[in-house]
């Protein structure tokens, strides 16, 4: 035996309430396994049987039937569960009864009356009755879209009422995951209500039949009463009787409904006009609800409600449906103008933009809203870009309260401060350090105009070309079958409209162009140009580290154009512009370290380091390897730049004004000899000061002490000959060390030409240092060379008449301290010039002896031997620093000198010659060479 079913349980029902013949929908448990199942059903104990339909277990939708009771259960009965029970009610809802002689301003829609003989709605439409799942199964949509449906079957459609029903269609679309065995109950269920339907006809006829044949046979009889009576009579036959008794009837009828009917007429005519109003009410309440949509900016739900009234009454020729489609044109017309207002008015967003020329296009606006809109915006952003120069031109405070505001009124970060890397405001700092916080107040106003002009173009020339782009593949508009006529029309638009858009953006980059020239580079311009994008004459020139950073800007404005994928031929104005600007800083960055080495002189302290080089020549090194640093991000190449050092032009100005500021290095050193002429005001201040000399007589003190300067460390004063040897030092320096250095550095930035300018720059230190060499040696070597004639015919002396030789004579002695005097000088302030200085000085000394001992006429012995002995002790004092002209010179003079035959003679010179070197011992030390460095002050 089968298992018994369980009774079944109603636990839901929509609506919940309602009134008399209210279709509703019961849902539960057990509620039959199909239609022949189901043998009882009430609802607020009305049978409710005759109007169910089975839909599945789980799902009966049935009629509410006129019912006692208010509210009550629902209860089904089936065969397989028994009588059920039920967790929800129904509440039933009385409607209002009027009675054929009460007067009522609501007539009873009849619409929706249900008639139990037939078992459907009159007055409804057949589309209303269709049933929700005529296969008798759950409904299982698939995702198959519907556009791949219509295109697999064209011509007909998935809806069974349609005349074009496609039976495939509709079971691919509502049961195309259904299992086989709930197929084939569909295909049972549908020929059971086939069968049903059938044998529900011809019961109804059987049942009748007797009815019929009772009304036949009255009939009969009437027809044979009325053959029969065929007298006429006072009161005429029995038709006549009967026409009378109707007439009768049909008058009193009138009489007493006569005022009823003619208020049923004009409820009727009421009724009509409701009806008429109710079916069209979309169309009459269309304007208002035009009206309160565009208030809400609900602009979707106008163009669909207005696309719907034109497909319906567009062409209707029933006047009050006119009148009113007429009144719609008319809203609709003012919505085209309030969208074409919102879409030209500035600034808006791109998505606005978007949106609003989609709906002129879906309202068919006249003209191409598009191209109106782009054309509007080339001019906006042309404006914007020329009232920044009118606001910084005009009024500059104006201009600067500004800079910081977005061009919606927000406040923001401006262009520079989306920079990530900040170039430094400062020179000699790193460009890398972040803005300081003063930066608006601190910046040249050519500086924040080209900042402010990056924020307009960065901030709309993007969304313009994403406006032109969308425009063009059309975009702009939905890629629905619909619309896709939009698409192609606005394409073809687009292509027309190619060379006018290319002009457009041509205008804006050159405009960018002609701004940033007029505040930076006008001479570029032309006059008509200067009128226009000048005016800046009155602002000073901006130095190397502002020149930077706007060039940082440009190249910002570039590379966010670049990232839009804009032709580059259409940017090569501003590749132009940054070539320019990037050649412009050169110069002016170089100029400036020009101005700045100058300006050295007066930070010279005189105080030297053990090799005898004061902070001069670090400076300069320093100051232009900081020049370097700081052109480092303009002379560096980016993508689709020109290598700016490459360019034959730039490398020839470059060189010259390297050479010009290393040759300007020399001129400083130069300046600070008191003996030149052409000494600069600030040197010859330094050269003449005279607070604290101790330099002047620190000079001939014990050299060898390293405490001879402890106590002149302090307000230290050099005499001119120090300065000249300081110079002379720097000057080894320069052409050892920091060329070498600086042409490392221009190599490793890119420069060309280093050879060159290494070359010429070193050859104009050594004719500096020639020049300040010979000086100095004048001014040393002269009082040696001429204290020795006077020296050696003090007393009178003679050659031909002189005593026998006791010594060397003091002259000598007092020209060989006057060389340690010098040496001692040299050796303190650099050590590597005491053999340059000595060997000339010797060589001086030398010759002037040669000469002496050539102009004597004759000698004696005592002669002889004091000559030999004094050219000797000299020759021998000074070995360490003989050159060749001095050697020469020195047997020049012994030659000029009688030969001593006697050995008595040689000894006592040799006695003399150790004599003077035992004696002079302590002195003539210097001369050796020694370990000692030089003392640092």
């Amino acid at each position: 035996m089968s298992r018994a079913r369980q009774p079944p349980l109603v636990t839901g029902i929509s609506p919940n309430e309602g009134t008399s013949w209210t279709k509703v929908t019961i849902r539960g448990e057990n509620l039959g396994t199909g239609p022949a199942d189901l043998i009882g059903l009430s609802i607020c104990g009305h049978n409710c049987l005759l109007t169910a339909e089975w839909m599945s277990a789980s799902k009966i939708v049935c009629r509410v039937g006129p019912a006692k009771d208010d509210k009550g259960e629902i209860i089904v009965t089936t065969k397989s569960g028994g009588h059920g029970t039920s967790t929800v009610s129904f509440k039933l809802l009385k409607a209002e009864k009027i009675g054929i002689l009460d007067q009522s301003a609501v007539w009873v829609d009849e619409m929706n009356y249900y008639d139990m003989r037939t078992d459907r709605n009159k007055g409804i439409s057949p589309l209303s009755l269709r049933p929700s799942n005529p296969l008798g199964i759950d409904v299982d949509k698939g995702k198959i879209p519907l556009k791949d449906l219509e295109g697999m079957f064209p011509g007909v459609s998935g809806d069974f009422t349609s005349e074009n029903f496609s039976a495939t269609w509709y079971l691919i679309e509502n049961h195309s995951a259904t299992s086989f065995d709930q197929l084939r109950q569909a295909a049972s269920n549908l020929k059971k209500q086939a069968t049903t339907k059938n044998e529900g006809s011809l019961a109804y006829v059987k049942g009748g039949l007797s009815t019929f044949f009772e009304a036949q046979d009255a009939l009969a009889a009437i027809h044979q009463r009325l053959e029969s009576d065929g007298t006429e009579r006072v009161e005429g036959s029995m038709t006549q009787r009967l026409e009378n008794i109707l007439n009768r009837a049909s008058d009193t009828a009138d009489t007493l409904f006569q005022e009823v009917l003619g208020r049923k007429d004009k409820a009727d005519s009421t009724r009509n006009a409701l009806n008429v109003l109710q079916r069209f009410k979309f169309l009459f309440n269309l304007p208002l609800n035009i009206e309160r949509n565009i208030q809400k900016g609900d602009y979707d739900v106008v163009i669909n409600d207005y696309e719907k009234a034109k497909s319906l009454f567009g062409n209707t020729e029933v006047p009050v449906f006119k009148k009113v489609y007429a009144e719609v044109e008319t809203r609709i017309g003012a919505l085209r103008s309030l969208l074409l207002d919102k879409l030209l008015e500035t600034p808006s967003t791109l998505h606005d933009q978007k949106r609003y020329i989609r709906y002129l296009s879906d309202l068919h606006a006249p003209g191409d809203p598009a191209w109106q809109c782009i054309s509007a915006q080339h001019k906006w952003i042309l404006g914007l870009m020329q009232n920044c120069r009118e606001e910084f031109i005009n009024d500059p405070r104006a201009a600067l309260g500004a800079i910081a505001l977005d061009l919606d009124g927000d406040t923001r970060a401006s262009a520079l401060g989306r920079i990530r890397d900040t170039a430094s405001l400062k020179r000699g700092v790193s460009l890398r350090s972040q803005r300081p916080n003063t930066w608006d107040h601190e910046a040249p106003q050519q500086v924040q105009f080209v900042e402010k002009l990056s924020d307009v173009v960065i901030g709309q020339l993007p969304n313009f070309w994403k406006l032109w782009i969308s425009y063009v593949n059309g975009s702009l508009f939905s890629e629905t079958g619909e619309k896709s006529g939009q698409v192609e029309k606005s394409k073809k638009n687009a292509r027309q409209r190619q060379n006018d858009f290319k002009k457009m953006i041509e205008e804006v980059t050159h405009r960018l162009v002609k701004l940033v020239r007029g505040a930076l580079l006008p001479s570029t311009l032309t006059e008509p140009e200067l009128k226009l994008y000048g005016g800046w004459e009155r602002k000073s020139g901006l130095t190397g580290p502002w020149l930077t950073q706007v060039i940082h800007t440009v190249r910002i404005i570039f590379e966010a154009l670049v990232a839009l994928e804009i032709p580059n031929d259409l940017l090569q104005v501003i590749q132009d512009l940054l070539l320019e600007l990037r050649h412009n800083c050169l110069l002016v960055t170089l100029q400036h370290t020009k101005e700045d080495v100058r300006s050295l002189a007066d930070k010279e302290d005189w105080v030297v380091d053990n090799e005898g080089v004061t902070s001069l020549p670090a400076r300069f090194e320093q100051r232009m390897v900081q020049t370097l640093q700081s052109l480092k991000e303009p002379m560096e190449t980016k993508p689709g730049e020109v290598n700016l050092l490459q360019l034959d032009q730039v490398q020839d100005q470059v060189a010259v004004l390297c050479v010009d500021i290393m040759k300007v290095r020399e001129q400083t050193e130069k300046l600070c000899q008191e003996i030149n002429e052409v000494f600069i005001s600030c040197l010859e201040q330094l050269s003449t000061k005279r607070n604290g000399e101790p330099g002047r007589s620190g000079m001939s003190v014990d050299l060898v002490s390293p405490d001879l300067f402890s106590g002149v460390q302090e307000d230290f004063c050099p005499t001119p000959e120090q300065r000249l040897l300081i110079i002379l030092s720097n000057c080894q320096h320069l052409e050892k060390h920091t060329f070498l250095n600086l042409a490392e550095h221009f190599e490793r930035h890119g420069f060309t030409g280093t050879d060159k300018i290494t070359q010429v720059s070193v050859q104009a230190v050594k004719e500096l240092d020639e020049s300040l060499f010979d000086n100095y040696i004048e001014r040393k070597s002269d009082p040696i060379v001429g204290s020795l004639e006077p020296g050696i015919y003090a007393g009178y002396f003679d050659w031909r008449d002189c005593s026998t030789p006791t010594g060397v004579r003091n002259y000598l002695k007092e020209a060989l301290v006057n060389i340690i005097t010098v040496h001692a000088e040299v050796f303190t302030v650099c050590k590597e010039l005491v053999p340059r200085v000595l060997t000339r000085i010797v060589d001086g000394v030398a010759e002037e002896m040669s000469r002496l001992m050539q102009c004597v006429s004759s000698f004696s012995k005592n002669g002889a031997i004091q000559a030999r002995l004094e050219i000797n002790a000299l020759r021998d004092a000074v070995s360490s620093y003989l050159s060749s002209e001095s050697q020469g010179s020195f047997k020049q003079a012994l030659e000029a000198l009688p030969q001593l035959h006697s050995g008595a003679d040689r000894k006592l010179l040799e006695e003399l010659l150790n004599t003077f070197k035992s004696s002079m011992q302590l002195q003539l030390t210097c001369f050796q060479p020694s370990s000692v460095q030089p003392v640092k002050r």
